[in-house]
């Protein structure tokens, strides 16, 4: 059996897409918040989620994964509220961060861990675009208090990498070594 270690509703549907049944097991861990090389932070935190599950479920299949963006050499999580969530969408105005998912999973006698980098350049905001967005879009889950998948259009200009890792769970890698 494969069990994602995730409570987050957009990676259950991103790992619908690949066809496999899979079941869903929150991870009760603390996530790390700064390290050494900050693009490690996240798949540091997928290795403990993925770990905490699997120490349950020894003989199924185990995916953690977490996302966050590093900006100006910060990592950037969850907006705590929504001003917070302002000031963080007015920083990006007009300048990219990268989105860094870390994956990990475990099976019977593997462990395989590794991130994916996507790069996302905003449009040049003003506080008007920045409220209509946070009027439209709920973000205080969302690493970098914003959802590309969810009026992306009005506050991203471009991004590099692939879109379900700025969404939360990329899938190519993940899809070769569940499915082949």
């Amino acid at each position: 059996m494969v069990i994602l270690a995730s409570k987050s509703p957009r990676r259950r549907e991103l790992l619908g897409r690949l066809g496999i049944d899979f079941t869903v097991e929150v991870a009760d861990t603390d996530e790390a918040t700064t390290g050494e090389n900050l693009f490690d932070v996240p798949q540091q935190n997928a290795l403990r989620k993925a770990r905490a599950v699997a120490a349950k479920h020894p003989l199924d299949t185990v995916i953690g994964a977490d996302t966050a963006i590093i900006f100006e050499d910060r990592l950037i999580g969850k907006p705590e509220n929504l001003a917070e969530a302002k000031k963080m969408l007015l920083a990006f105005s007009g300048k990219t961060h990268a989105v860094v998912t870390g994956i990990a999973v475990i099976g019977k006698d593997k462990e395989r861990v590794w991130h994916e980098v996507s790069q996302v350049r905003f449009k040049a905001l003003s506080e008007h675009d920045v409220e209509n967005y946070l009027a439209a879009v709920p973000v205080l889950d969302k690493a970098g208090a914003y959802a590309i998948q969810s009026h992306g259009e009005n506050i991203v200009e471009s991004y590099t990498g692939e879109i379900e890792n700025i969404i939360g769970l990329p899938l190519k890698k993940l899809g070769k070594i569940l499915v082949g």
